[in-house]
C-alpha cells in the first residue's frame, strides 16, 4: 500500500504525516517499520529537514517506480478474480464447520 500511495505522488515527496492520512487503518508503527525497510532496499528515498520537528519526505526511487508497474500487474489480476477467490474462502470455510 506504501508504494501505490508513493506511486499515486508521484514525482512528487510525500510526508510522513501525510502517508498517514492517505492509509487509513494502517497504524504510525508499521508505516515506519515498512518505510525503513522500502527505504533499505533502495525502493524508497527519505529526505529529512532539520526543522522542530523535523520534517521528513518520501519519495519512490527508480527502482520503487518498477516495482509499482508489477504491482499493478498483480492488483489487476486480484481484482478480475476476487470472486473466485470470495467462493474459495467461502467453501473453506463451510468445510471447516462441517469438519
Amino acid at each position: 500500500m506504501a508504494v501505490k500511495t508513493l506511486a499515486d505522488a508521484a514525482p512528487d515527496e510525500v510526508r510522513f504525516a501525510e502517508l498517514r492520512r492517505r492509509m487509513p487503518g494502517v497504524s504510525q508503527k508499521m508505516l515506519s517499520v515498512t518505510l525503513r525497510s522500502l527505504t533499505r532496499d533502495g525502493l524508497v528515498s527519505r529526505r529529512v529537514e532539520p526543522t522542530v520537528p523535523p520534517r521528513v519526505f518520501y519519495q519512490l526511487t527508480g527502482l520503487g517506480r518498477s516495482l509499482e508497474a508489477a504491482l499493478a500487474g498483480l492488483r489487476t489480476w486480484a481484482e478480475e478474480h476476487m470472486a473466485e477467490i470470495d467462493r474459495a474462502n467461502e467453501t473453506a470455510d463451510q468445510e471447516a464447520d462441517e469438519g
